[in-house]
């Protein structure tokens, strides 16, 4: 069994979410301290109307003041549409642009104010700028374990979706639960089917839980596969384009404790990783 196991820090999902406008050196301090734990990937900015998540209209001015010099993580970009992305792709510091691509119409619209045929011709569209400026895209799915809305679910969308996407040469996939929906066996199952169709491309999970069911999916997740794990410390965030009363991210605390546990090689400096958590405690305080 492979037991190297690629986590990605997403404090931009904890930020996003928050009720409190975040100063932007404030930013800039956590993630400067995230950047020393040893991630592989840092969600950390970005680039959507200010107009539908204000936390993040300093993304520009929080991405010019990092310094990178000391650090192997790279940094991921959160896009919403082509303009969102052609902003991305101009930093160099940038190596990844993610982009959430709804199986559920309803969201699709809440989330990008786009069908999912107009979603699927954004995704092309930053496909492109993503190989012309030498970045890769991340494709979240979306309620890729269901959605609240009523809308038709299959989980055999996913397969279509992900063969399309791959087509265009992506490379990462990214199952999300996005409201934290999922049942531990969903999540094995709809990973694990993803995961046996798509051995050549790199399949992580994306996913939202209460604290009490959290080790379930964790190790659900990790059955069935996966190879890339998306958390934000504390357990903060969730998508706030899909309900009011958010489901908190996996806690990646408790997501590194855990893969040690089992044996897993995570690269995290456990120091650093103390010294952030602290940190997240004085920033997202209630």
């Amino acid at each position: 069994m492979n037991k190297k196991i690629t986590i990605v820090e997403c404090p931009r999902d904890a930020m996003q979410g928050w009720g409190r406008m975040i100063p932007t050196q404030v930013k800039i301090d956590y993630l400067q301290a995230l950047l020393t734990v040893g991630f592989h990937t840092l969600d950390c900015v970005s680039f959507v109307s200010p107009k539908a998540i204000p936390q993040m209209a300093d993304s520009a001015e929080v991405l010019q003041q990092l310094d990178l010099t000391n650090t192997t993580t790279k940094l991921l970009a959160i896009v919403a549409n082509v303009k969102g992305a052609a902003t991305a792709v101009s930093f160099k510091s940038i190596c990844y642009l993610g982009y959430p691509f709804s199986i559920s119409e309803t969201f699709q619209q809440l989330n990008a104010n786009s069908t999912i045929a107009e979603s699927w011709e954004r995704l092309m569209h930053i496909q492109e700028l993503c190989v012309q400026h030498n970045k890769k895209l991340v494709v979240y799915i979306s309620m890729g374990f269901g959605n609240p809305y009523g809308d038709a679910y299959d989980a055999t969308v996913i397969g279509y979706w992900i063969e399309k996407m791959q087509q265009l040469g992506i490379e990462i996939i990214s199952l999300a639960d996005t409201v934290g929906l999922a049942s531990a066996s969903m999540v094995h199952k709809v990973t694990k089917a993803t995961v046996d169709a798509f051995r050549q491309l790199e399949i992580g999970v994306h996913l939202h839980s209460t604290s009490a069911g959290f080790s379930e999916k964790l190790e659900a997740a990790l059955i069935a596969g996966c190879t890339r794990i998306d958390g934000a410390l504390k357990g903060i965030g969730g998508c706030p384009m899909a309900q009011n009363d958010l489901v908190g991210n996996m806690d990646t605390e408790r997501i590194a404790a855990y893969l040690y546990t089992k044996g897993y090689e995570t690269g995290l400096n456990k120091q650093a990783l103390t010294e952030a958590v602290l940190l997240a405690g004085n920033i997202f305080v209630h």
